[in-house]
């Protein structure tokens, strides 16, 4: 799919009041990138993003992020190191299957909310949100 038409059917509105709505219940941060670019392997690109955007700069290295490649046809989820040790690589596909009935359906913006509803239910449950807990990271989706 063509980068312009996927980002056109996205509701921009919708997505960032997911990933508010989720952050309330978690100390976490989720962040959402898609990218005009064809990539080989999303998981690669991903991490590269995450590096880019420093999200492994968080207090409690608990960042997420929902990485879309629509050219290639491709996403990734992946998270920092603290979100790894407590998940584990269960969290990850299940986020990603979730997701992936979504994107097949056309359903882009539900995907998005989709995988950012059921990662920020996981963050809650291993990060809850601290009464000194600040956003640390802008819930704006991200287009390079």
């Amino acid at each position: 799919m063509k980068p312009r038409h996927f980002l056109g059917q996205l509701d921009r509105q919708r997505i960032e009041t997911a990933i508010h709505q989720a952050e309330l219940v978690t100390s976490g941060e989720i962040r959402v990138v898609v990218t005009r670019r064809r990539v080989e392997d999303a998981v690669a690109a991903a991490r590269a993003e995450f590096a880019r955007l420093r999200l492994h700069q968080t207090r409690q290295r608990n960042a997420i992020l929902l990485f879309v490649a629509p050219a290639s046809q491709a996403f990734a989820v992946i998270g920092d190191e603290g979100v790894h040790t407590k998940c584990g690589d269960t969290f990850w596909s299940e986020v990603a299957s979730a997701m992936q009935g979504h994107f097949r359906a056309g359903q882009h913006t539900a995907a998005l909310i989709e995988g950012i509803e059921r990662a920020g239910r996981l963050l809650g449950e291993h990060f809850p949100r601290q009464p000194d807990d600040v956003d640390e990271l802008p819930n704006q989706v991200v287009e390079d």
